[in-house]
């Protein structure tokens, strides 16, 4: 029996099949829309690093360390949180890592991809603030198009609703994931009713993050993590009334979902380091064979040698990088002269500086018509080297 003929027309559909095979392998439409979230995330995030002054292609660089790291902690969060299924009475502890049949938390994924990020900044010579913000409103976009994934699973969505935007959800067949139970006509099989669409609205709130992130950091310029910051609180909010109108199967605390109470701490925890953390956007000049800036060609195609430009490209990677402020990063970007350095009189260690103090000995690498007069040697930031120098059930 099916229950289609029971849904109005108005109803939003959902696949019937969220699994195909191309031939012995299996082409799943939830990991699709992981990858492609991915994809988007690193385009976003690589044209406002550049904006910000790192090389081209640094976000892969990130992404290698930051995407396996963030799957990571994405399923050791949904194991810790959901241990009956792998650790109780009838559990299989092998299937722990088992990510390819679902389980990935969100929060995991975020606190693990920011490890690795960070490890790629330093690797990179980066300060980590400058690659959060830069990735601020990138993630909440993957995570929309993630959304996608749940909707073709025909999970993750709420209770019963009589509102023309309904869902219609199909009994899946447990004996062939990603594909919906039939009936004796092959008709796929509707659960009776209509269910909330928490997913979409999930999807539609994290496009609205994306748009404040953006918004209110070209306003405010927010700097040192603070755009971040903006996009864990907006996420956060969202999931919060969110999750209280799902009705899957959670782990709860005191009559309330796990994940409510994540969100909440979580927001709590981004609001005092919003509030807390001062500082103006940080920008960033390489140093080494990449500190001169490409100045725009305008011969004719023709003439370009392309064999050089690749040798360019390939020793042109910086060894580390200068922090300046907006206004030096553009005269820079204009003249190609690099601002002037101020004079250290700060005798602590680089590593116990505080970021921004500009005030690092850099006499063997200045020009010498750029020396002072009378000798005095000048200094630079080595922020570059504290930080770290590059010699040359699904997402719950």
């Amino acid at each position: 029996m099916t229950y289609a003929s029971l849904s109005p027309q108005a109803a939003l559909p959902s696949p019937s099949t969220a699994v195909w095979q191309l031939g012995p392998v299996p082409i799943r439409a939830y990991a699709l829309c992981i990858i492609a979230g991915i994809v988007l995330a690193c385009w976003v995030t690589e044209r406002r690093l550049r904006q910000r002054g790192v090389a081209p292609g640094a976000v892969l660089d990130i992404a290698v360390w930051a995407v396996p790291a963030g799957i990571i902690g994405a399923r050791i969060y949904h194991v810790i949180t959901s241990p009956e299924k792998y650790f109780g009475a009838g559990g299989d502890p092998m299937k722990a890592f088992a990510i390819w049949e679902g389980g990935l938390g969100i929060w995991g994924a975020v606190a693990g991809g920011a490890v690795g990020a960070f490890i790629a900044a330093r690797q990179l010579g980066i300060p980590f603030g400058v690659v959060a913000d830069a990735l601020a409103p990138g993630l909440p976009l993957a995570q929309a198009v993630g959304r996608i994934g749940n909707w073709f699973n025909n999970e993750l969505f709420g209770g019963r609703t009589t509102l023309p935007w309904g869902l219609e959800i199909h009994r899946m067949d447990p004996d062939n994931p990603g594909h919906a139970l039939r009936d004796d006509a092959g008709q796929p099989i509707l659960e009776p009713g209509l269910y909330q669409p928490t997913f979409l609205y999930e999807a539609l709130w994290n496009l609205g993050v994306v748009a404040l992130v953006l918004v209110l950091d070209r306003r405010l310029k927010l700097g040192r993590g603070r755009a971040f910051a903006l996009y864990v609180m907006g996420y956060t909010v969202g999931r919060f009334w969110i999750e209280l109108m799902r009705t899957d199967e959670a782990n709860q605390i005191l009559g309330v979902r796990l994940n409510v109470w994540t969100a909440s701490l979580v927001f709590l925890g981004a609001l005092i380091y919003f509030v807390r953390v001062r500082g103006p956007q940080e920008f960033l000049i390489p140093l080494g064979a990449a500190a001169t800036p490409t100045p725009t060609s305008t011969s004719d195609l023709s003439q370009v040698d392309l064999s050089a430009r690749e040798a360019s490209a390939r020793t042109a990677a910086p060894e580390g990088y200068r922090v300046v402020s907006e206004e030096q990063y553009d005269a820079w970007r204009d003249t190609g002269v690099p601002p002037a350095e101020p004079a250290g009189d700060d005798d602590r260690p680089a590593d116990d500086r505080p970021a921004g103090d500009g005030s690092v000995d850099a006499a063997d690498d200045a020009p010498t018509g750029d020396r002072p007069a009378d000798g005095t040697p000048q200094t630079r930031d080595d922020r570059a080297d504290a930080t770290g120098v590059r010699p040359v059930d699904r997402d719950s």
